[in-house]
This record gives C-alpha cells, sequence and structure tokens, in this order.
C-alpha cells in the first residue's frame, strides 16, 4: 500500500517558480531573486514574520500571469511601456490564480498590485487597497530587472542599480523603502546572495514556511492550481490536464488502484505538463506541424519536470507516474528513453490517458477525433510496443465510460476557465 505523502508547501512553490523562469535564460531566478529581495526589505521595515512570508511568497509566483514569453520579457523591461491598465494585466490574472486556493488565497492581494507606483497609491480603483506588501514587491522586482544584464558582475554594477532607484523614489516607490534599499545595498553579501546560486537555501532559513507541510487534500488543492497556471494559457489546453487526470484516475480504478492511489493518479495528471511553463505558449499554440528546433524544445517540458520536483521526499511516485508520459516500452520515448521494465503500472497509464485525452480533445490543427479513430491510433501505439496493450484493450472496453468521466471533469474546467477569462476583461486570457 503507497503512503499518502506529505509535502512542504515551500519546497512545490520553490519548484513553480523556477519551472516559470526557466521560460527565458534572461529570466533564470527572476522570482527568487525578487523574493529574496522583498522578504529582506520587508524584515528592515520591521513587518511581523507571517507578513514577511506572505511577501516572500508572492515574490516567488508575482508573474505567473504574465502568459505568454513576449509579455514576460515586456514586463523585465524596467519601466516598461504600458499604460496603467495594461501594466496592472497580469497582476489581475495572476492574482486570479490564486484568489479560491485555501493555502494561498492571502498572497492574491499582493500580486494583482505588485507593479503600483508609490504616486499611485491613493487610486481609488486599485482592487483590495494598496498594501505596503505591494510597494516592496513592485521596489523588489524593479531592482532585479535593473540586475538581469548584470549578474556575473554585480559588486561592479550595484551603484549604478541603487542610483536608478534613488532617481525614481518619490514616484516609482515609496522613499522610506528606497532609504531601506540603500542601507541593504552596503553590504556586499546581500548582492552575492541575490545571484548565489545557494538562494533557495537563503529563502529557506529565512522564511519558516518549511513546516507547512501538504496532505493528500492539500496537494490535490495546490495541483488543481498547478494545472491552471500551465493549461489557462490557451483555450486549446484549458482543459487538458483535467481531462488527462480524469481519464487517469479511471483507467487506475479498473486496474484495482486503492482510493489514496487514485488521488495520487489525479495529482498526477494535473502535474503531467508542468515543463510547459518553460514553453512559449506561442508554440503550444502553432497550428502546424512543428519544425525541429520547436519540437527539441518541446521534449524538454518532461525533463524539466522531472529534475526539478525529484528532490522533494515523498513525491517520487507521483512524479514518476506524472513524468514518464512520454517514456515508451520500446525505449523510443523521451526524454530518459525508459522501456517496459522502467515504467510502473502508473506509468503507463498515464501515458495511454495523455494520448487518449489528447485525441479526444479539439487542437488549433484538427477536431476532436472520434471514438473509432482514438482506439485505432491507440492499437496501433500497442501493437508496435510503445504503450501497453493490457491498459489499451481496458480503455477500449471501458471507451464510454472513461470519456463520459473525462467530459464531465472537462465541462467543469471549461466552466471555470470561462468564469476566469471574464472576470477582469473579456480580453484578459489573450496573450498577445
Amino acid at each position: 500500500m503507497i503512503k499518502q505523502p506529505r509535502i512542504p508547501l515551500l519546497d512545490l512553490i520553490l519548484c513553480l517558480s523556477h519551472i516559470i523562469d526557466l521560460i527565458s535564460s534572461d529570466l533564470s531566478n527572476h522570482h527568487k531573486r525578487v523574493a529574496y529581495t522583498s522578504y529582506y526589505i520587508a524584515e528592515a521595515y520591521g513587518l511581523p514574520q507571517s507578513e514577511r512570508n506572505r511577501i516572500l511568497l508572492a515574490g516567488l509566483l508575482h508573474d505567473c500571469g504574465a502568459l505568454s514569453l513576449k509579455e514576460k520579457l515586456a514586463v523585465a523591461d524596467f519601466e516598461f511601456a504600458y499604460s496603467s491598465t495594461d501594466r496592472h494585466r497580469h497582476g489581475k490574472i495572476g492574482a486570479r490564480f490564486f484568489d479560491n486556493v485555501k493555502l494561498l488565497s492571502h498572497i492574491a492581494p499582493l500580486i494583482r498590485s505588485h507593479h503600483i507606483y508609490w504616486n499611485e497609491r491613493d487610486d481609488p480603483t486599485i482592487k483590495d487597497g494598496v498594501q505596503i506588501g505591494c510597494h516592496i514587491l513592485h521596489l523588489a522586482d524593479r531592482v532585479d530587472v535593473l540586475l538581469l544584464d548584470n549578474q556575473q558582475d554585480i559588486l561592479l554594477h550595484n551603484k549604478t542599480i541603487l542610483g536608478k532607484i534613488k532617481k525614481e523614489s518619490g514616484r516609482m516607490f515609496s522613499p522610506e523603502l528606497v532609504r531601506i534599499f540603500e542601507q541593504l545595498a552596503q553590504q556586499e553579501c546581500f548582492w552575492l546572495d541575490m545571484v548565489s546560486p545557494f538562494i533557495d537555501n537563503i529563502l529557506s532559513r529565512k522564511a519558516d514556511l518549511r513546516i507547512i507541510d501538504l496532505d493528500l487534500e492539500g496537494l490535490e488543492e495546490v495541483a488543481k492550481l498547478f494545472y491552471q497556471i500551465i493549461d489557462f494559457r490557451s483555450p486549446f489546453t484549458a482543459t487538458h490536464s483535467v481531462g488527462v487526470a480524469s481519464c487517469a484516475i479511471a483507467i487506475s480504478k479498473l486496474f484495482g488502484f486503492s482510493e489514496t492511489e487514485r488521488r495520487m493518479m489525479g495529482i498526477a495528471g494535473y502535474l503531467h505538463d508542468l515543463g510547459k511553463l518553460a514553453i512559449p505558449a506561442e508554440i503550444l499554440e502553432k497550428p502546424g506541424r512543428l519544425t525541429n528546433d520547436e519540437m527539441t524544445l518541446m521534449k524538454r517540458h518532461t525533463y524539466y519536470s522531472y529534475r526539478i520536483l525529484e528532490p522533494i521526499n515523498g513525491l517520487e511516485t507521483i512524479s514518476q507516474w506524472a513524468f514518464f508520459h512520454h517514456e515508451r516500452l520500446d525505449r523510443s520515448g523521451y526524454p530518459f528513453h525508459l522501456g517496459f521494465d522502467d515504467l510502473s503500472l502508473g506509468s503507463r497509464i498515464l501515458a495511454v490517458a495523455d494520448i487518449f485525452a489528447a485525441l479526444t480533445e479539439e487542437r488549433p490543427y484538427r477536431k476532436p477525433m472520434t471514438r473509432e479513430d482514438t482506439i485505432s491510433i491507440l492499437r496501433q501505439d500497442a501493437e508496435a510496443n510503445r504503450i501497453d496493450t493490457a491498459i489499451v484493450s481496458m480503455a477500449e472496453r471501458n471507451f464510454e465510460q472513461i470519456y463520459n468521466q473525462m467530459s464531465i471533469a472537462q465541462k467543469a474546467a471549461t466552466h471555470d476557465y470561462n468564469d476566469f477569462s471574464i472576470a477582469e476583461s473579456p480580453d484578459i486570457l489573450s496573450p498577445s
């Protein structure tokens, strides 16, 4: 019997933060450095530990609402040329991800207004009011934007960064927070820690969030949040992970998995495409065949997911089920080229569930496939020893049951996506 996992919340958030920044080498560790700088400013400001923890979490996830690579890079300009409304667009989207997540709803107001200028603090249109944490995040975020091009020689450029920040005191930034930052900036260790390869350890020591362990219910809630961040970048992927999860749960039940194992299988389905956060949405939505370069980039997504989550104790089984879904029994899959003897039943079920869901969904380049075509393709893959024949046979015999369960789950996800997409404005999710 597989034990229920207990996973530190901070470890999962650090992993998500890391994957978000893999989309471009120009943004490497941006979220972690913003969390670091925000935490130190909040500490020097005198905020209590609970509020410092909240600001740290918000820093780790603050740009998750920037849905396209173009938007992420635009936000990386020090004073990006958006109107006041557009400047807050990705913050509003990001906040929507967390509004209804019990464990993380408290960071939504900070993410929503993390680009608020100091001289806009009394703007009545700012939802939830403007908290000091929003101004701390904005300052830390702009510090890191200035740092992005100078990480290797930071002690040669820190005075230039400080000068640009001081120049915006009273307009972009709180004068008091700028003074605090100026004091921190006198310490070489402040800058060296910010660009250190050990920043995860530094953040973990400063915060006390490791005491928050997720049980199976909490892990399900966070996994559902992750799938929305992954899939809501495009209407074509908005229900994919939900479809894979429900399909995998249905098949695993037919194979006698316990309730705990089925719930873990659902979590694996929600997480299975986590690494696609490192793939530009422009590639995911491409209507035609991917080029060789694009396919090479796409093949990285399961590798990123597996390696980044690999150190988390208690997540081993779910990670193997989730991130081996492109492996094939004849070792022709990717990225590890594992074979039948290397792949557990859970991994083999998830691989079939991913294909089943993908074939029966609409894509930019085709309509959903029929039952006959779906079964035909699954059989071909099974006969070629790419996927498990027994699982394909089980899926064929129970096609209607599996498909109906998947459809119910996907309709609910479609409702969530539509509700999400119109919450702020009709085109809030358009990644243009």
